[in-house]
């Protein structure tokens, strides 16, 4: 059975349409389990019937025109009941439902299985005997499931391609249909779509030998130095939409292109094992690829995206490939499977409205360009049919993660009332940029923000951060081939610490290993998750640990706003071990003639076990900052970028808030402020509660901040409290939002929620993200 399902699932793969798709199902399927009907009913997401789309052994007439409610007869049982149902005697089962024009009468013995994709179902699998005394045996049932697991994927892209055509399942015409995704950056745009295409495929790179590797040699750093123009040139025809810091981005792809990065390692892997380049390069991209992937934290993981980019451009040129001359309307809604700021660039100025991504999350390079330009993006949009976008108009929802295709008059002008309001908003929240965040009896709460490159900072400055909350210091090491010196890094901290001085700046040491992995310290872990990472191979590798606080205490002379963190701490053995080491290094520092103060020390609060020793902890360090992200996941044990689990992360899951309400209390309780970092203290709603529960400063990143002071600085500190009592005593995460959300619009906030579309019609095609 196994060889037959491969066999089925390859041919559905390659049929032109759905229709081809659904008749390959029924044929093969009747064949391979020696029965008289095989039939496939797909559920109608705009009329929600069931319509018979193909059949082998039914009367081929009915087809499209025979049609069950959502849930009439067997066929809808199956799909109310999201599970098979096998019967001997169909007919005699009060729910059988007869149509005479299919001629089914004859036939007895029942078998249908749901297709379900994502927690949608999408149709009901159906075979069927005429004896009575056939009963499908449980082989037979647990083939039929299988077939329909495996095949609801590609039902389901289908079905998404024919939506965005413009036709529906009946073949009516389709409009507003929505494909969900994750927000990149905010904003609605209106535009049509253009689809690119990477360079180069460098997964149909074969392996061979080079039979002149210097020939080779030469024709790869050839090809080195051309994608070196081409990036030159995109970040020259970016510099007057971009801060001169922002373009830093485009030097971070260039210093990949330096001799001692990528291309050093493809030139040892031509000379001295004798490949071709573009083996070489496969191979090298691929292993900085599986490194970069690897890694738990978001932003280094979009890294990958990078290397891979810069893979296909110079694979281009030693393919001497052409590229395809693309025209760019008036609002061009850029496309592509992999987006990146190369192809951003290379959109001639002031037609780019909105971004598509199939992959890539919003710690993707092109996304931090995205949210600088103010260009609204949905990345993740993992089903999605992104050759039938090209030539489409499409509504871009960067705030809910949402496109439409094909949107209807009302959709389109439902939107557009969206982006006249978040214009006239965002004039509105610029003058509280120099105003402090204090509630309206009087309770002052400190906004910090996160960064990792200086295009952070700038926009954090802007927009009225009174400091940094969390500097990913890995960004220094991730973009090396090797550890940075104690000079090259200094020289990154000292940019941080001047550009917001005298506010606070705190950088988190390493957090590298097991699943974070660099290119140049590779680490192989059965389970990286809980491996070996963070303060604990700080710890092992002190002459890393030591090197890195050095740097960090010597730029910060002249400034003394440095603030260090210790991530991934889950006993105090390893916060004693660290302050030692701190300590050393201070007394050092001093010796060698540096005028600095000791800066405060505090500690992540990531681990669960952390969670339960805040106040053994606070008491030997000056304080504590909170990682909801990776607590939640930790709590929940869910990995929000698996796209089997990704629903069961919620930042309002009454476990992590009762966790968050331990944390402060006990902090608090010892005298020690403490702070908190993460999606939820940017969320206005969130960062309410955070305030209730007593935490001292939020971090975000700097788009939220405008709108989470605006909420702040209009409501009490009281009213707060009352709402968190209120949801405290809730047991459903969804219902908790639902709260806090209605909380909102009664305070006069609906402005800062994403209003419902109400009447608008959609048809929605879930991603797996």
């Amino acid at each position: 059975m196994l060889g037959t399902l491969r066999s089925i699932v390859q041919e559905v793969n390659s049929a032109r349409d759905l229709q081809e798709a659904l008749g390959i199902i029924v044929s093969r399927v009747q064949a391979a389990m020696n029965t008289e009907v095989c039939s496939v009913y797909l559920l109608d997401p705009v009329s929600n019937r069931y319509i018979l789309m193909a059949t082998e052994g039914l009367h081929k007439k009915a087809v499209g025109k025979v049609s069950l409610a959502h849930s009439e007869g067997l066929v809808g049982l199956v799909g109310s009941r999201e599970e098979p149902i096998n019967l001997e005697d169909a007919p005699s089962h009060p729910r059988y439902r007869y149509f005479p024009e299919t001629g089914e009468e004859r036939f007895r013995s029942f078998l249908g299985v749901p297709i379900i994709h994502h927690r949608r179902v999408l149709g009901v699998l159906v075979v069927q005997q005429r004896e009575s005394s056939r009963n499908f045996d449980e082989g037979e049932e647990a083939f039929l499931v299988t077939v329909s697991a495996q095949l609801a994927g590609v039902i389901a892209h289908s079905e998404a391609t024919g939506a965005i055509s413009g036709m529906s399942l009946t073949g009516e015409e389709a409009r507003d249909v929505s494909f969900n995704g994750v927000p990149g950056a905010p904003g609605v745009a209106i535009g049509t779509g253009v689809v690119v295409y990477p360079p180069a495929d460098l997964d149909a790179v074969p392996e061979k030998a080079a039979e002149d590797p210097e020939a080779e040699l030469a024709a790869f750093r050839e090809a080195v130095s051309a994608v070196q123009e081409d990036i030159q040139r995109v970040s020259e025809r970016l510099s007057d939409q971009l801060r001169p810091e922002e373009q830093a981005l485009f030097d971070v792809y260039l210093r990949m292109l330096g001799d001692n990065a990528l291309p050093g390692e493809v030139a040892n892997r031509i000379q001295g094992e004798g490949l071709w380049a573009q083996g070489a390069l496969k191979q090298v991209v691929n292993q900085y690829v599986r490194h970069f992937e690897m890694m738990d934290d978001h932003y280094l993981r979009e890294r990958a995206v990078d290397i891979r980019d810069l893979g296909r451009r110079i694979l281009s040129h030693l393919q001497e490939g052409d590229t395809r001359e693309l025209d760019y309307p008036e609002n061009t809604v850029l496309v592509s499977e992999e987006l990146t700021p190369a192809m951003l660039g290379e959109v001639p100025r002031g037609r780019l409205v909105g971004l598509v991504s199939v992959r890539g999350s919003s710690n993707s390079h092109v996304a931090i360009l995205a949210r600088a330009m103010g260009v609204p993006t949905v990345m993740g949009l993992v089903d999605i049919p992104v050759n039938q976008l090209d030539g489409k108009e499409l509504v871009v929802d960067g705030f809910e993660g949402q496109i439409f295709a094909s949107p209807s008059a009302e959709l389109r002008n439902f939107y557009q009332e969206i982006c006249d309001e978040e214009d006239e908003l965002f004039r509105g929240l610029e003058a509280l940029r120099d105003k402090p965040c204090v509630t309206t009896d009087g309770h002052r709460v400190s906004l910090l923000v996160n960064t990792g490159l200086m295009t952070d900072v700038v926009r954090s400055l802007s927009h009225g951060a009174e400091g940094i909350g969390l500097y990913r210091t890995e960004v220094p090491f991730m973009i090396k081939e090797r550890f940075p010196s104690e000079q090259e890094q200094r020289e990154y901290y000292r940019e941080q610490l001047e550009a917001f001085a005298p506010n606070p700046v705190t950088m988190r040491t390493l957090d590298i290993g097991g699943d974070k992995a660099l290119s140049y310290f590779p680490i192989s872990e059965e389970n990286p998750f809980l491996g070996w990472r963070g303060i604990r191979i700080s710890l092992d590798h002190p002459e890393i640990f030591l090197v890195q606080v050095r740097a960090m205490l010597k730029a910060s002379e002249g400034f003394n706003n440095l603030q260090i963190m210790l991530p991934m701490i889950s006993n105090i053995s390893e916060v004693e071990e660290s302050l030692h080491l701190i300590y050393r290094v201070y007394h050092e520092v001093r010796e060698e003639g540096y005028e600095i103060h000791m800066p405060r020390v505090g500690v992540m609060i990531e681990v669960p076990a952390a969670v339960y020793q805040v106040r053994e902890l606070a008491e030997r360090v000056d304080f504590l900052s909170v990682g909801s992200n990776d607590l939640t996941q930790y709590l929940l044990a869910v990995d929000r970028n698996n796209p089997r689990v990704a629903q069961l992360y919620h930042s309002y899951h009454p476990a992590v808030l009762q966790a968050l309400v331990r944390i402060a209390q006990d902090a608090h309780a010892v005298g020690k402020p403490v702070t908190i970092c993460g999606e939820l203290a940017g969320d206005p709603g969130g960062a309410l509660l955070l305030m209730a529960m007593g935490y001292d400063a939020l971090s975000m990143n700097a788009a939220s901040l405008p709108k989470v002071k605006s909420v702040i600085r209009s409501i009490s500190r009281e009213w707060a409290v009352q709402l968190l009592e209120d949801v405290l005593l809730l047991d459903s995460p969804h219902v908790i939002k639902s709260c806090v959300d209605l909380a909102l619009r009664s305070a006069g906030f609906a402005r800062y929620l994403r209003p419902g579309r109400g009447a608008v019609p959609v048809t929605s095609f879930e991603s797996s993200q």
